[in-house]
């Protein structure tokens, strides 16, 4: 199958174009490496450097691959960044998610693969939250984010494109950016490696429901043909792991002794988010397999075979 994989050199998307390849798919990458690298691209896949929002050179793209699946994961992530600039969050996450939509329309693409977050719902009136939980963003980037699962929807309806959206929780592993804002257990490794002292915002008690990145690469495997089309499903581990946990997590998987620095709380976090992922389980076959200890391991390993360089 012809795929074409947007945020394919980012640290997702490159993770999907891998488990695409060894699964015998023939790949197409668009990343513009603003936050990608080009290094972490499979070398059995085209690379090309195009901004999303270009849509002059995506149409280009689209017309010479000729994809008949596209997996949607170029975006801009961080979170602070969106409530500084909300109208380039739009810009890229909105208006670039648009372009992609209608390229695919324009080019008979049977279908698209969104990487949505569990940003989109609101403050948790249960946990775990299922897809059907309220929606209420509390960021721009969820409210992006919430704003293009809309459009797929209507694409779905005036144009018969087919998609399947996945709202990832806190999605963790090698190729990570440390740099990050979500990307604690990156943060947390990469400082306990070199000898910095983590910060842990508030008491350690807040919880995130944290997911590995090859079983996130695995669910959107699961999803090139019919299984999923027209659906919304949360991908996370389905429990709350509070900070505190995660930091001890990768203290004893980096075997390092150090103690975390404790500060304020920042503002607008929800204090505990967990995720049911029974809709996957039921109706695609997808569970999560990678545990945390084994996930922090990995991660750990990945850094000291090559250590980040800021």
């Amino acid at each position: 199958m012809r795929v074409l994989v947007t945020g394919g050199a980012g640290f997702i998307g490159s993770h999907i174009v891998d488990v695409l390849i060894k699964d015998g798919h023939d790949v197409a990458v668009v990343d513009d490496l603003s936050s990608g690298d080009a290094r972490q691209v499979n070398p059995k896949a085209r690379l090309y450097s195009v901004d999303i929002t270009d849509a002059q050179s995506l149409a280009k793209v689209f017309a010479k691959e000729r994809p008949e699946v596209v997996s949607h994961h170029a975006a801009q992530t961080n979170v602070r960044h969106s409530m500084a600039d909300p109208a380039f969050d739009a810009r890229v996450n909105v208006v670039g998610s648009v372009s992609v939509l209608q390229l695919c329309a324009d080019h008979g693409v049977r279908k698209l693969v969104f990487a949505s977050t569990c940003a989109v719902y609101s403050e948790p009136c249960y946990l775990p939250m299922d897809e059907s939980h309220p929606t209420g963003p509390q960021s721009a980037y969820g409210t992006s984010k919430l704003a293009v699962e809309g459009y797929l929807r209507l694409f779905a309806d005036a144009h018969g494109l087919r998609y399947t959206t996945f709202r990832y929780g806190n999605v963790y592993g090698p190729r990570q950016d440390p740099r990050g804002e979500a990307g604690v257990v990156a943060i947390f490794t990469t400082q306990l490696l070199t000898g910095i002292q983590p910060t842990i915002f508030g008491d350690g008690n807040k919880t995130r429901d944290y997911v590995a990145v090859e079983d996130v690469a695995y669910a959107n495997l699961l999803v090139l043909g019919d299984a999923g089309d027209n659906q919304v499903f949360n991908v996370a581990w389905g429990e709350g792991v509070s900070d505190f946990g995660v930091f001890n997590a990768v203290r004893k998987a980096s075997g390092v002794t150090m103690e975390p620095l404790y500060t304020d709380r920042r503002p607008g976090e929800a204090e505990h988010v967990s995720l049911d992922c029974a809709r996957a389980r039921d109706q695609l076959g997808w569970t999560p397999t990678v545990q945390l200890r084994e996930g922090t391991l990995k991660m750990v390993d990945a850094i000291r075979a090559q250590p980040f360089q800021a």
